[in-house]
């Protein structure tokens, strides 16, 4: 039997080139997935990330002085600014953000907007109505800090969290100084069921403390309602966001007003800046047996009728509804609606006029645009935006009211209620 033989100096040469090329085309493919990954980790920025990486690249078209348009002048600017700005410049994200903004803003449409992922977050939450957090009302106080009032028998108060307490760090994050309230929210909601470390301090208390609560879910109520003093039968409600949960609320104080004799309806949509679509047709055919809630009108299409609902809860009986500057949206769409189908007279202040419709389309980052696709009229074909809805009896209500816990827009409303009875 021969002995074995090793591999001839040659082939041993030839072996290490081979090993060399593929460690070389290892390394090679291995920083080509890196530089991928990072390209895009900054596309999250919907293509303004392409600027980041394209200085002085011309765009197509011709500025006003009839050369080129690039982003080349962008660049220029913003090397001036990193030269001579006093203070701390942003990090890529924030450029990209600030690049989206300004690039909407060349639009004219105050409702065409971007929201950062905080922002954005809340907003899903809000409109779904619940959310996993600790039962309190997140200010921020005149010098900056962040404040806490706990609502009775929720997680936060069950843990001894008191009135003004002031939140200094969530889960040993210390909060930046010119943290927003909808970022300190944002840290502070979670997912049902986990803990969130709170580091509090209260004023008369010498050193800061931690308490750890676990979230729960929390409800965000929508409605609230009572029977009125005074005239009998008269049933209150106010809507204060349309979210997913509105509808299911609304019915639910509809039965429980009309169990303690309501005759006679106040609906209240002072101060509701709107919410979804689909809550504002569902409520306002609660109030419709059928017919038009509103057109749609889009660019290039047909009007699109929004239809009620058969089956409303309350139908017949006597309603009034009250409207201010700070109705819009979703709300016109409903005080509109049954301002121009005679089913209910509305008092109080024109409202805001914002009848558009904003398509929201959520970015790989978390934040979203929400741009302007359509425009709402009403029955009547009443354009909302811009004009507003006029009441049928007009009535101020002036801040001296307000301190005396007066409401002339809601005394008026009963009036009318119940004129003649």
């Amino acid at each position: 039997m021969l002995p074995k033989r090793g591999p001839s100096p040659r082939l041993l040469r030839v072996g290490i080139r081979l090993m060399r090329s593929h460690r070389t085309l290892r390394t090679l493919l291995v920083a080509l997935t890196i530089t991928g990954l990072v390209l895009a980790a900054f596309g999250a920025g919907i293509g303004t990330a392409w600027l980041l990486f394209h200085r002085g690249e011309p765009l197509d078209g011709e500025d006003q002085a009839g050369g080129p348009v690039g982003f080349g002048l962008f660049w220029e600017a913003w090397d001036k600014v990193e030269a001579y700005f006093y203070g701390d410049l942003p990090d890529t994200q924030h450029l990209v953000w600030g690049a989206i903004r300004g690039s909407l803003a060349t639009l004219g449409d105050a409702h065409t907007t971007f929201l950062e992922p905080e922002v954005r977050t809340k907003e899903k939450q809000d409109l779904s109505g619940r959310f996993g957090g600790i039962g309190a009302r997140v200010s921020k106080a005149d010098d900056g800090s962040i404040v806490l009032y706990p609502m009775a028998d929720l997680p936060a108060a069950k843990a001894g969290v008191q009135a003004s307490d002031i939140l200094i760090a969530v889960d040993g994050q210390t909060l930046a100084s010119d943290i927003t309230v909808e970022q300190a929210v944002a840290l502070v909601r979670g997912e049902v069921g986990s803990s969130v470390a709170l580091t509090l301090r209260r004023a008369g208390v010498a050193d800061a403390w931690v308490v750890e609560i676990v979230r729960e879910e929390i409800p965000n109520p929508s409605v609230e309602f009572r029977m009125l003093e005074g005239p009998a039968g008269v049933g209150y409600v106010r809507v204060l966001l349309f979210s997913d949960r509105t509808d299911g609320e609304v019915k639910e104080a509809l039965s429980h007003l009309e169990a303690q004799g309501m005759l006679r309806l106040v609906l209240d949509l002072r101060g509701n800046g709107g919410g979804l679509l689909n809550a504002a047709i569902d409520v306002g055919s609660e109030f419709l047996g059928d017919g038009v809630i509103a057109y749609q009108v889009s660019k290039g299409a047909l009007p699109m009728e929004l239809n009620a609902k058969r089956g409303g809860a309350y139908l017949e009986g006597a309603l009034v509804v009250l409207i201010d500057g700070g109705t819009a949206s979703a709300s016109e769409i409903v005080a509109g609606a049954l301002q121009d189908r005679g089913r209910a007279r509305l008092v109080g202040d024109k409202s805001f006029g914002k009848g558009s419709v904003q398509s929201v389309v959520d970015l790989s980052d978390g934040s979203s645009l929400h741009i302007t696709s359509a425009q709402w009229e009403t029955p009547n074909r009443h354009q909302i935006s811009g004009q507003g809805l006029t009441p049928d009896a007009e009535v101020a209500i002036t801040d001296d009211d307000r301190a005396q816990g007066l409401d002339p827009q809601l005394d008026r409303a009963v009036e009318l209620l119940t004129a003649g009875n």
